[in-house]
């Protein structure tokens, strides 16, 4: 949500006005999604300010930001970052706070562990992290007295790999990992290939061309096949199978359709036959997705 940098221009190659941003968070809080993921860094504050217009009287509503700390630590910075959020969002506090980058991670943990003392967070979370950083955040916040409620990283088909060990520790010590970009922005929704693709002068469009989108046309062929197996649309597949891995997807929605759409796919329950078959198409591929701001 918002504009400006990080904003869904930039990101997205379109921009959608405030009005359709509501309608679609009304249609989605009716099918009973209720907790709505952010950043301070999304349209440079603007995608908090119309989440905390839209959430201001919904009692049930959960909450989740970040806070993208500098390279080089500055005392108290995470504190003040969260205290600007909770101004933005109208809100007393946060139901889930995460540290967007691992820099500087002990030291900004710290500042996230008062943040939970004070009241203005209930859970910590860790963002693009190493299986390696979320031990040493897992050890940190133990001595603490605190757990680390979940971490936060990229997982699709086509990033999945890198993912595995960490998706394992996080399973065997109840930490609760949420999957961003599970449909990479759109390339696996079904919607998009090499004749019709991203809009060049975006982010999207910029990491991924019509070179991989020739690429993944076998597996795009095949997400479509199982969707009109299950009379759902392209895009629920790649989330019922995140699901199916223990991830809790982050969905982006723009529009009210796409609520609609979501809401019916979370029912979708593939066979283990099926999952192979995904993993096995996206493994052939060759593609393998990876951020620039991942380490």
């Amino acid at each position: 949500m918002g504009t400006g940098i990080n904003g869904s221009k930039m990101v997205f190659g379109k921009s959608y006005s405030e009005e359709q941003l509501t309608e679609t968070f009304k249609t989605a809080y009716s099918k009973g999604f209720t907790m709505w993921d952010t950043a301070e860094v999304y349209g440079m504050g603007n995608s908090e300010k119309i989440l905390g217009k839209l959430t201001a009287d919904k009692e049930d509503a959960v909450i989740s930001t970040k806070h993208l700390p500098s390279k080089r630590y500055r005392q108290g910075e995470t504190v003040r970052a969260l205290e600007a959020s909770l101004k933005r969002l109208g809100r007393k506090n946060v139901d889930l706070y995460w540290l967007h980058q691992p820099y500087n991670l002990k030291e900004n943990l710290i500042e996230a562990a008062s943040c939970v003392e004070s009241g203005k967070a209930k859970n910590i979370g860790l963002s693009n992290c190493s299986l390696q950083q979320l031990k040493t955040a897992v050890e940190c916040l133990d001595h603490s007295g605190l757990k680390l409620y979940g971490v936060q990283n990229h997982f699709s088909l086509l990033s999945a790999g890198r993912q595995k060990d960490i998706l394992k520790f996080c399973h065997n010590n109840n930490i609760v990992f949420y999957g961003y970009m599970i449909l990479e922005q759109g390339a696996l929704s079904g919607h998009y290939n090499a004749s019709h693709p991203f809009p060049l002068l975006s982010g999207r469009g910029l990491s991924f061309g019509k070179s991989r989108f020739k690429k993944i046309q076998p597996l795009i062929d095949y997400i479509r096949l199982l969707a009109d197996k299950y009379s759902v649309d392209s895009s629920q597949i790649p989330i019922a199978w995140a699901i199916q891995s223990n991830v809790v997807p982050i969905v982006g929605l723009t529009k009210s359709s796409h609520a609609i759409k979501l809401a019916d796919g979370v029912k979708i329950n593939l066979s283990d036959t099926e999952i192979n078959n995904l993993e096995n198409f996206a493994a052939n591929s060759g593609v393998i997705c990876k951020s620039s701001w991942e380490g």
